[in-house]
């Protein structure tokens, strides 16, 4: 998708995988009604990304899980949202939960990170920007879900913050194509390069 060829360099590249759990995206999770099981399914997003995180761990590029994570009765998560009403609502993303778990196949390796969040910013209140800094990572690719929350607020952070963001269009995904397309064709317009997994791929490689 991208309109001129992806540079990356994998000693300054990062990928991050998030918000891919069980509640999220796999049918007979908390938020299944919503379409997004569907949807990642019509957009092969599990696989897609695993396969670019294994190219990734190939490449020497590090490989970021980023979870939204609660306690049981999601103590202090603030309820001024309805997506986080939802949540708890729905008793999802409980740690140590099958809702929380993530996706099979995406499954943290040895040598990856893992990162909570309570927000849909995958950099708010978290660890995130301390470890792509230390990692010496400022081109920032990333993975997940949904497209038009999660994915676009992180992309938006990390452009903000000072990092290259590239958004994989076929390694993300959300309620419906409708959305989609609206994240990534609009939204992100100025803010990041999309680019299709096997583009990203080609570009660390």
């Amino acid at each position: 998708m991208s309109e001129t060829p992806l540079s990356l360099d994998a000693g300054r590249s990062a990928l991050v995988i998030q918000d891919m759990q069980n509640d999220v995206i796999i049918e007979g999770g908390a938020f299944a009604d919503s379409g997004a099981p569907a949807h990642a399914t019509s957009q092969d997003a599990v696989a897609n990304v695993a396969d670019l995180a294994a190219a990734c761990r190939a490449a020497g590029v590090p490989v970021i899980h980023v979870w939204f994570i609660v306690e049981q009765g999601a103590p202090g998560l603030r309820q001024n949202a309805p997506l986080f009403q939802g949540v708890l609502g729905a008793n999802a993303l409980v740690r140590g939960s099958w809702g929380a778990a993530p996706a099979e196949g995406l499954e943290p390796q040895d040598g990856d990170h893992v990162v909570e969040k309570m927000r849909m910013n995958g950099f708010y209140e978290t660890r995130l920007d301390i470890l792509l800094r230390g990692l010496g990572a400022d081109q920032l690719v990333i993975t997940g879900a949904w497209t038009n929350m999660s994915i676009e607020h992180t992309a938006r952070h990390g452009a903000d913050a000072g990092y290259e963001v590239v958004v994989a269009s076929d390694g993300t995904s959300t309620t419906g194509e409708e959305w989609q397309d609206a994240a990534l064709n609009y939204a992100m317009t100025n803010v990041a390069t999309v680019a299709t997994c096997a583009e990203i791929k080609e570009a660390l490689t």
